[in-house]
């Protein structure tokens, strides 16, 4: 394989990876899955007491290793490409190290989004606090709001 695709693999490769933790939030209030849609809900509504400000790690803090593994293997390739003999070898294992720890800071930063906290006094006088993800909607104490749930999953909505 000539050094110009090996590069080339090596780039495409790391971008790859590391896109694959940007899907869409699927956490948020504004957005269903297929399989929630047309599905029954139950309504229940209530005053927000406090809002705090949190994070939300989509990998339950265990990184996967698929971040450091595809970081490792495309910064070995990209260092197999320098040198020549034993030269190239050392090349691509310091390429093969610095790639997997590069991998791993970003399948960390990427698995992480912001979120909001929202404890809510309902109607009956219960208190309920939902985590969800931070969307355009903003909530404050005192706001009028709805929980909507179904199968264990609660959202809040204006």
């Amino acid at each position: 394989m000539k050094t110009s695709a090996r590069v080339t693999f090596a780039t495409v490769l790391a971008s790859a990876l590391a896109m694959t933790g940007c899907a869409y939030n699927s956490s948020s209030a504004d957005v269903y899955s297929a399989g929630q849609a047309q599905r029954e809900q139950t309504v229940r509504m209530g005053t927000v007491e406090s809002v705090r400000g949190v994070t939300i790690s989509s990998n339950n803090g265990q990184p996967s290793g698929i971040g450091a593994l595809g970081g490792g293997a495309a910064g070995a390739v990209a260092g197999s490409t320098i040198g020549g003999g034993k030269g190239s070898i050392l090349t691509a294992i310091a390429g093969g190290l610095i790639g997997a720890v590069a991998g791993n800071a970003v399948e960390n930063g990427v698995a992480k989004r912001s979120g909001v906290e929202i404890t809510v006094r309902l109607d009956n006088g219960d208190l309920r606090a939902i985590t969800q993800s931070a969307t355009g909607e903003i909530f404050q104490a005192g706001d009028r709001v709805r929980l909507l749930s179904s199968g264990g999953v609660t959202r809040v909505t204006h």
